[in-house]
């Protein structure tokens, strides 16, 4: 029997921002252990959280850039789990009302030479909402140590469709998706940061079946080629398990990057596993038409606006629009270049 595999992808990005989510306190890479906290990080008795504008509208921007829908009333819900890298044993999220609903990322597989591009679609969203990043585990032997700089940092949650069939789309999702984020200046997207981190879930089903397999979840994967083996890995595990008549699990598994292996962390858990319920501290977010059109206002043109302009004003290859365009700086710097009247052939070929 043939085999279709479904995947759908919810990825976390940083937003750069002066202040956390809901506390005052900044966030920097590679500061001294817990040195970025405040009694609101902490939650400590008697705090309460404050609203970072700047995070809602950053979101709002890219759900406009993704033709989401901004619904003119979102919550905020408490999600509640114990883990040692949430101080409040709970994390301040968005359960039924986000800030952003529907709209699709567009993508570009590499062409069949890989100097042009070949097909072309859009990966349907199902959401993008808005909530607050935990701390770093450090793992030894015999302790484990943890860090709270990044507790509290605004982080936004871009939930996909299953509707990527292969780790190249995934691969190719990925990266319009960075592209787009890092392009409007809401994030550097940085995985070796831990800026941008992926879970991955992946099923398969006999292939022209409409009815979805048993999903399984692939945890904080952080680079794009862990993402893309892990899911041929896993592909091939579920494909072997299907043909030798072992039952796939629902479950969460973690990727070991240098056994090159899925490997079992956790039965999956359900919304209702987290106790969602209304955070009583935080106002609901209301968004007039009037707020979103100057919103709106602020959003930059999209990587692939730049390419279509690119290849049919200026006569540039596919394969070199997507290189100019790989990079906000780059796309910068070629369009200043042009502007002052060099020739964009010429201009492209220099730079690159």
């Amino acid at each position: 029997m043939e085999y279709e595999a479904v995947i759908g992808l919810e990825t976390h990005v940083q937003l750069k921002t002066n202040s956390k989510m809901f506390a005052s306190v900044g966030y920097k890479f590679a500061e001294a252990p817990n040195t970025l906290t405040d009694p609101v990080v902490w939650a400590l008795p008697g705090v309460l959280p404050v609203l970072n504008f700047a995070a809602i509208r950053k979101t709002i921007q890219l759900g406009l850039m993704l033709g989401c829908k901004i619904p003119e009333i979102t919550k905020w819900d408490r999600k509640n789990y114990f883990y040692p890298d949430s101080p409040k044993n709970y994390q301040l999220s968005q359960y039924d009302q986000p800030l952003c609903l529907g709209g699709g990322v567009e993508i570009e597989l590499e062409g069949a030479n890989g100097s042009e591009m070949g097909a072309h679609r859009v990966v349907k969203l199902t959401r993008i909402h808005l909530e607050e990043d935990v701390g770093k585990l450090t793992h030894y032997a015999r302790e484990s140590l943890v860090d709270y700089n990044r507790a509290g940092t605004p982080l936004m949650e871009i939930v996909s469709e299953p509707d990527m069939h292969s780790a190249d789309e995934v691969f190719a999702y990925l990266t319009s998706l960075k592209n787009t984020v890092s392009f409007a200046g809401l994030s550097d997207c940085d995985m070796e940061k831990g800026q941008m981190r992926c879970d991955v879930n992946v099923s398969l089903r006999p292939k022209g079946s409409d009815k979805l397999g048993v999903k399984v979840e692939m945890k904080n994967i952080n680079s794009t080629s862990n993402v893309r083996n892990c899911i041929n890995h896993e592909i091939k595990r579920q494909r072997e398990c299907l043909e030798n008549g072992v039952a796939i699990v629902q479950e969460t598994r973690r990727w070991d990057a240098a056994l090159g292996v899925t490997q079992p962390m956790r039965n999956k858990e359900d919304a209702h596993d987290y106790r969602y319920f209304p955070e009583p501290d935080l106002m609901p977010v209301v968004m007039t038409d009037e707020d979103v059109e100057k919103i709106r206002a602020t959003v930059p043109a999209l990587p692939g606006e730049r390419v279509e302009k690119y290849t049919k004003e200026y006569g540039l290859s596919d394969y070199d629009a997507a290189l100019l365009t790989a990079d906000v700086a780059i796309a910068d710097l070629f369009d200043g270049t042009v502007a002052v009247g060099a020739a964009p052939k010429k201009a492209a070929n220099f730079i690159m």
